[in-house]
């Protein structure tokens, strides 16, 4: 059976090929073959030797994502369905707003955290994405729409801090120039609130930014709605929240109103008073509401009131604009209605 030559970081190729007795340059030019130019096969590598490429053909596949299904609200949002080798599938969204063109990727099948405000909640958890199945999404789309996006965010289907050691591979093809080559400084993790990973990407050599979905300033309303929160104490993501800023890049706070449970002024005045003396940025997200969940999105005037309190404090507070609701692309909607086996 062939190995997917796909699933070697550049350092594994090299050690493959080695082991072939071969040059560790020609690992260099698979890789930019696979995530610069597409392969799907070695036949296309016109810099190696026919007979080289017969022998990879035979040794190894190219195997990645197949883009299942894509449902478009407009030329500016976009959902893919992309089935993995294993007939699994998982859904990344495509959203653009200006020049910035982001990729929101999945790194789990399904999602072991059951938020119960969040669609791929309601999922089985299927297992854990390879780095460059994570990182191939990415690639595929970009093929798909004939562009380069600028951003990417780990903010899909999954916990990435659940499945850091394959994040880290997938960000190091992405932002590497012999792979995807996007910046990494235009990279975001988002998190629930993993306190182990949160220590580990402090205590690794990687500087992406890092959004926390604190949504609850409420401890109990948080462990309710929010399982993870029970072993993740609010108290030590602060505390950790605090260093990211100051020793990596400055932390990112989520946090999704939803009708009568986090929306009025004593909820806006708790959040002020948590993050007080924490370099960071608030990103008001109004609840995109799922016909499988009872949760509503607030009022507008709920909204208005709830941001207008955040602008007194020194944080930098911004109301996200939702997109791709239409076809169930909003944070927290990509659901199971779509993700099965093929």
């Amino acid at each position: 059976m062939r190995k997917n030559f796909k699933r070697y970081s550049l350092l594994q190729a090299e050690h493959e090929l080695v082991k072939l007795g071969l040059e560790r340059y020609r690992a260099e030019q698979i890789f930019k073959w696979i995530w610069q130019k597409n392969a799907d096969d070695f036949s296309v590598m016109t810099n190696i030797s026919k007979e080289l490429r017969d022998r990879f053909n035979g040794l190894y596949s190219l195997a990645g994502v197949r883009i299942a299904d894509l449902q478009r609200e407009d030329a500016d949002a976009e959902k893919y369905l992309l089935e993995l080798e294993d007939g699994l599938r998982v859904e990344s969204v495509f959203m653009q707003e200006g020049t910035r063109r982001t990729i929101c990727v999945s790194c789990q099948v399904g999602c072991p955290l059951a938020c119960k405000f969040c669609a791929t909640g309601l999922l089985h958890f299927e297992r854990d994405l390879h780095a460059y199945e994570i990182a191939d999404q990415v690639r595929s789309i970009q093929q798909n729409r004939g562009d380069r996006c600028t951003n990417v965010v780990f903010m899909g289907m999954g916990e990435p801090l659940l499945n850091l050691d394959a994040v880290i591979g997938a960000h190091e093809i992405i932002s590497s120039p012999i792979g995807l080559g996007i910046s990494r400084r235009h990279t975001t993790i988002s998190t629930a609130g993993i306190v182990e990973g949160i220590e580990a990407l402090l205590r690794s050599s990687v500087r992406v930014k890092l959004a926390i979905s604190l949504n609850f300033v409420d401890e109990e309303i948080r462990k309710d709605l929010m399982p993870v929160a029970r072993k993740n104490p609010l108290k030590d993501i602060i505390k950790l929240a605090r260093v990211y800023s100051r020793q990596k890049e400055m932390v990112t706070f989520e946090y999704v109103l939803i009708r009568d449970i986090n929306d009025g002024i004593r909820d806006a005045r708790d959040l002020v008073r948590l993050l007080r003396n924490i370099p960071s940025k608030i990103n008001l997200i109004p609840y995109n509401e799922h016909p499988d969940l009872p949760y509503k999105r607030p009022k507008d005037e709920k909204i208005e009131a709830f941001f207008s309190h955040l602008l007194h404090s020194h944080h930098t507070v911004v109301i996200r604009k939702s997109r791709g609701q239409k076809i169930l692309a909003g944070c927290g909607q990509l659901s199971g209605s779509q993700v099965a086996r093929g």
